[in-house]
């Protein structure tokens, strides 16, 4: 294993010991940590699954596998998975950052990842001894490709990757026999044309694979859609025989997903409703926190989906963080999420609308 780097948001604690000393508190919009309860179909599940005396199945219960399924044909336009086609996950993050060692990569391979990008594939690599390099180019990815991420919507910028670029990319996959795996845990939260009426594609559409999902993989998280981050609640869809090496090695660590937690993923998953409702919080959220930082001198760069806003006011990141803490605002720095980003600032929606509304009047001062 490489040496990790010291976790970057230890850095922000004095610019979150600055935003807390306005007069109204502090609006955090660093982390993308929901604040909505989580619904009550799903509560009422976990409450009734909590006879829990046997261990659980790593590989799921046969209803959630059916449960996986059903919602991959009914909001992401896969059909034809089957059990072995899917597994769960005790949240994404921890799929990420193990999915490398997991796949038997190190010294001497390389993993591809977005330029702008969630800093745990760097961490993935760096913990299986892996090189890792960002790239949004597949014209550019090594020989040495073992292993390619994609982020669509992307965190930090809300980049959606369309069915072409999804084409391409497992194209090119599958000309340096790399697994490829698309994180896609914030499908549901389109806002622009035009994702503001299509269904964001999904790397295991038969439109990107043709029905040759050999070495292609989705991951999907409910923390997002169903306020269910504390549930440490996700899965993962696609190849057969990459799950199963993924799944061999979870029954011998013992990764398996607690069983009132599985329970409570075959609620949220059957149930489209809450899906909807909260999306329209974040919507208005959005249509708020938007324009206030555009007025305030900010630039919105992609942003058509996802929680976040992805900005710039043309300096570097620092100084706008150090500006946004003396009005009591907290965003995430674009450093954070990758070396060529040194100007832009993230802003989370996962706030709660007042929160939001504080921002925006903090921002039109």
């Amino acid at each position: 294993m490489k040496q990790l780097p010291d976790y970057p948001w230890d850095q922000m604690v004095p610019f979150a010991t600055q935003a807390r000393q306005h007069a109204d508190g502090i609006v955090d919009l660093s982390i993308g940590s929901p604040v909505d309860a989580t619904p009550d179909v799903v509560q009422r599940a976990l409450r009734s699954a909590t006879d829990a005396h046997a261990y659980p199945q790593t590989v799921g219960t046969p209803a959630l596998q059916r449960a996986i399924i059903a919602w991959y044909a009914r909001r992401r336009g896969v059909d034809g998975l089957q059990p072995q086609n899917v597994l769960p996950t005790i949240g994404s993050k921890e799929l990420v950052a193990l999915m490398p060692f997991m796949l038997g990569l190190g010294e001497g391979d390389t993993i591809v990842h977005p330029r702008a990008a969630y800093p745990t594939y760097a961490i993935g690599a760096a913990i299986a001894g892996a090189t890792a390099v960002a790239s949004d180019d597949p014209a550019e990815w090594p020989e040495s490709t073992k292993l390619i991420w994609l982020n669509s919507p992307g965190n930090p910028d809300g980049r959606v990757l369309p069915v072409e670029a999804l084409r391409a990319a497992v194209a090119r996959a599958r000309e340096l026999d790399a697994v490829i795996v698309s994180d896609e845990c914030y499908a549901e939260l389109g806002w622009d044309a035009p994702w503001n009426t299509e269904p964001i594609p999904s790397i295991l559409d038969p439109r990107v694979i043709e029905g040759d999902r050999r070495n292609v993989v989705a991951i999907y998280s409910l923390s997002k859609q169903s306020n269910m981050a504390g549930y440490r609640a996700a899965f993962a869809a696609g190849c057969s025989g990459v799950l199963e090496r993924l799944l061999t090695v979870r029954k011998h660590a013992g990764l398996m997903l607690p069983a009132p937690l599985q329970a409570a993923m075959i609620a949220a998953l059957g149930d489209d409703q809450h899906v909807a409702l909260q999306k329209e919080h974040y919507r208005a959220r959005r249509e708020t926190l938007r324009p206030a930082l555009e007025q305030a001198g900010f630039h919105i760069d992609r942003s058509e989906a996802g929680l976040y806003l992805w900005a710039t006011e043309g300096r570097p990141a620092w100084e706008s963080i150090g500006r946004l803490a003396a009005r009591g605002i907290l965003a995430g720095p674009g450093p954070f999420y990758g070396d060529v980003y040194p100007e832009h600032v993230r802003f989370s929606l996962t706030a709660t609308d007042e929160r939001i509304a504080a921002a925006a009047a903090r921002l039109h001062s």
